[in-house]
């Protein structure tokens, strides 16, 4: 049942984070018009404000780039009723390897770090919602993170823009599975998705071939609208766990994606979880 009509029963709280562009306000469009109560939270003022009215839903700012402000949108989101799925979509890519005020290198903390301190210590509002967290992350994931190493999750030796970036999505990957192992005989569901190469004022960080084409007439012949990435973050929102996909997987639209990145005993995401947690004990 659709639009205002949905019995209460049916309908979800959903934050979605990097809501004010691209595949964030696009999902959020979409679930409102199922239905779903959307919570937007986005970094810019005037772009989340804007579609946060256009929909009639509440907003919160959060800039990834002070931990400060994750631990302040934590508060708040706390204080909802239940949370039935958190879709950490936010992120960004950078040019240059830089270090945020809180000291850890810009990618890393807004792809990775404050992603999980967002998700941590939402943990008992998740599990108890029986949530869906959703991790957004990029086929930048095989291209350029492959090369992964736990033991230096902020590039420090061989930095790069595209292994920078490539290795903390491929981060997210890894904390939706230890997330899942971890947290998933509490009732939570973590689950991953790879968006496409897609058409927003992101840009394009999959090759430095589609990067030239995502800046010329070309990009519409090798991306997807924001509108149809955004499917792909809808139908896991609204998904069944174990129906209508895996705990743990990530999923290139509707099929799961196979990762260059080997880990078979998770041994690589559990280090990575421990490396984020000790960066981040002063903020749990």
């Amino acid at each position: 049942m659709k639009g205002k009509s949905m019995e209460t029963e049916n309908r979800k709280t959903i934050v979605v984070t990097g809501g004010s562009d691209g595949i964030g306000a696009a999902a959020a469009r979409a679930l409102v018009k199922e239905g779903h109560r959307v919570i937007l939270v986005g970094r810019n003022p005037e772009k989340t404000a804007r579609v946060a009215g256009e929909l009639g839903v509440p907003y919160h700012l959060s800039d990834y780039a002070r931990l400060s402000d994750v631990v302040r949108l934590a508060e708040e989101l706390n204080a909802y009723e239940k949370i039935d799925v958190l879709a950490n979509n936010a992120g960004g890519a950078q040019k240059e390897r830089k270090l945020t005020g809180d000291g850890f290198e810009r990618t890393f903390q807004i792809n990775v770090l404050a992603q999980f301190l967002l998700t941590r210590l939402l943990i008992d509002k998740l599990a108890a919602s029986n949530a869906t967290v959703i991790q957004t992350a990029s086929i930048a994931a095989n291209l350029f993170g492959a090369d992964f190493d736990p033991a230096d999750p902020e590039s420090e030796r061989d930095y790069t823009p595209f292994r920078a970036y490539g290795r903390a999505k491929l981060g997210d990957i890894l904390f939706t599975r230890e997330l899942q192992r971890r947290y998933g005989d509490r009732g939570i569901s973590a689950v991953a998705f790879e968006p496409g190469v897609v058409r927003t004022n992101f840009g394009s960080e999959a090759s430095a071939f589609v990067n030239f084409c995502y800046h010329t007439p070309l990009k519409y012949l090798f991306t997807i609208s924001p509108e149809k990435s955004a499917r792909r973050l809808t139908r896991l929102a609204l998904g069944a766990p174990g129906a209508d996909f895996t705990p743990g997987e990530v999923y290139s639209y509707k099929k799961p994606l196979r990762l260059k990145f080997r880990d078979p005993d998770g041994s690589a995401a559990a280090s990575l979880w421990s490396a984020c947690e000790t960066r981040l004990k002063d903020f749990l």
